[in-house]
């Protein structure tokens, strides 16, 4: 799932919602991929358009 997503698409400040049934094991998947490429990626566990899954987002430049 999350293992071949590349980081580097995504911007500081933007967000990837993945819609998935095991949010927990999606998220941890998600956070794990993105350690090596030592990049700040906070996940959230929520509902979209009626589907259950995990906002993967990073941070902003400075922003604590």
């Amino acid at each position: 799932m999350l293992k071949n997503y590349n980081w580097e698409n995504l911007k500081p400040g933007e967000g990837v919602f993945l819609p998935a049934i095991d949010v927990m094991k999606a998220r941890e998947m998600g956070l794990r991929a993105a350690i090596m490429p030592r990049k700040q990626v906070y996940a959230k566990i929520g509902i979209k358009d009626g589907l259950i899954g995990v906002l993967f987002f990073r941070r902003k430049q400075g922003s604590a």
